[in-house]
């Protein structure tokens, strides 16, 4: 490994503090900028930056007790470098530990700051000499603090969890979703299984072995990252990457061969792909046409001729489309706190006031296209993201304020979907915290909410309504 891979990765860092790219799309151009590098190379860089970013609170919480200047006072690449070889040291035992310092003073005086590689030094050799006892906030006394610190999730997210599914339950959640989160294939659901057999056999050969998800059959997780676009399939568009939940979203439409279906907030287009699979029409509409093309693109490589690409604002109202929907899907922008494991950054951009806006945008898109559906229709409303109040709460609104009854899932999401929120349901009420607050029986058993660490992909909510007659 030389120092030039480490400068990668600390440079992507200090990007990532400058720029407000998300980090998944930052870290994806940087590996095709250096492309022309090793597996071994790119492998290492991928998970030093991301490692980095999802662990920074628990580095910095470490480097404030090890260094004379708090790390929020330190020169940017000197914090990127510390943080980048203490994440090496703590997490990635290929390398000694005398290297790592050896080389973050190589780097630092490289950079110009060789006035500081006593510092560099010091604070990592100190860090190195107690790495298998460092402490954490006390837990008996701090209990929210811990976890804050050892699951590296800011606290005010840890007391939103804590307050609504209690201490255990939050503990399992954080650390399901500092697992491996690997790339999920969602093959196309007309490809004969002989066929699919065969391109998964080939998959293999390759060096990226794949297993069947436990909820979908025709989704599969790779067990090593990779350039999904390098694997054979790929061109011919017999699959595209689709996390497990994002596809139980469209299956819990239970759409039928003669539907329309409208997709409002359609990029980056897998759920508007699967249902076309499924309907004899698809409109897919997002707000730029930078999101339409990427739409446009992947429907076109999937060979999905009956997907309509539209730019259109989900907060307007379009009077065409006025009762003619046979299924809407509403997945709907949101705090994204459940897919965390995937977009790291998102939890140091969250706020609870960011969350109140994202909730008003929300509750905004469905009062502008609830009537789009047909009498008899079907609504789905969906997020990638773990909080009440723009889950059960726009539940509670929908089958209260608009004309929708909640409609039950069971039957039309897998019967493990379903026992999984049944066996919740009891944990949360054995700890103390009852679920659903505020939903009657019939819109408990209209919406189910994922979560890492005790399901399958990401952390994902669904919930299904019937438009009524009258």
């Amino acid at each position: 490994m030389t120092e030039n891979i480490r400068e990668i990765a600390m440079d992507t860092m200090l990007t990532l503090a400058k720029q407000k790219d998300y980090s998944n799309e930052l870290i994806r151009s940087v590996l095709d900028k250096y492309d022309y590098l090793p597996d071994r190379d790119k492998a290492f860089l991928k998970r030093l930056t991301e490692g980095t970013l999802e662990r920074r609170l628990e580095l910095d919480y470490y480097l404030n007790r090890a260094a004379t200047v708090p790390v929020g006072k330190m020169q940017p690449l000197i914090r990127e470098l510390l943080r980048i070889s203490l994440y090496q040291m703590l997490y990635m035992d290929a390398v000694p530990d005398r290297a790592i310092c050896s080389e973050a003073c190589k780097i630092a005086a490289k950079r110009g700051f060789a006035g500081l590689k006593g510092f560099v030094n010091g604070v990592l050799r100190s860090l190195a000499r107690q790495k298998d006892s460092l402490p954490l906030p006390d837990r008996e006394k701090e209990p929210m603090r811990y976890l804050s610190v050892k699951y590296s999730m800011p606290d005010w997210i840890v007391d939103v969890w804590a307050g609504e599914y209690g201490t255990e339950i939050t503990e399992t959640l954080l650390e399901g979703l500092l697992r491996v989160h690997p790339v999920s294939l969602r093959f196309r659901t007309d490809l004969p299984g002989r066929e699919r057999d065969a391109l998964l056999d080939e998959i293999c050969r390759q060096g990226f072995p794949a297993h069947p998800s436990g909820l979908l059959p025709y989704v599969y997780t790779l067990e090593k990252t990779c350039a999904v676009n390098r694997l054979p399939g790929f061109e011919e568009g017999l699959f595209t990457v689709q996390d497990v939940t994002s596809a139980l979203a469209v299956e819990a439409a239970g759409i039928r061969g003669e539907d329309f279906v409208v997709d409002v907030c359609a990029a980056p287009g897998g759920k508007s792909l699967l249902a076309a699979e499924k309907a004899a029409e698809v409109l897919a509409r997002d707000r730029s046409e930078e999101k339409a093309e990427r739409i446009r693109q992947s429907a076109e490589r999937m060979k999905a001729g009956n997907i309509q690409i539209q730019v259109y604002d989900g907060t307007a109202t379009d009077q065409e489309l006025l009762g003619k929907a046979d299924v809407l899907l509403l997945d709907v922008p949101c705090s994204g706190l459940g897919v965390m494991g995937k977009k790291r950054d998102i939890k140091y951009r969250v706020s609870r006031e960011t969350m109140r806006g994202v909730e008003a945008l929300q509750k905004e898109i469905v009062d502008a296209c609830w009537r789009y559906v047909k009498p008899g229709g079907i609504l789905v409303y969906s997020t990638c993201t773990i909080n009440a109040r723009e889950n059960e709460e726009m539940v509670k609104y929908i089958s209260q304020e608009l004309p929708f009854d909640p409609d039950p899932l069971d039957g039309v999401l897998p019967g493990e979907v379903i026992a999984f929120r049944e066996r919740f349901e009891a944990l949360r009420a054995e700890k103390g915290k009852p679920s659903w607050v505020g939903l009657d029986e019939a819109q408990r058993r209209a919406c189910v909410q994922l979560l890492p660490g005790y399901t399958e992909g990401d952390g994902f909510f669904i919930a299904r309504f019937r438009r009524r007659q009258r």
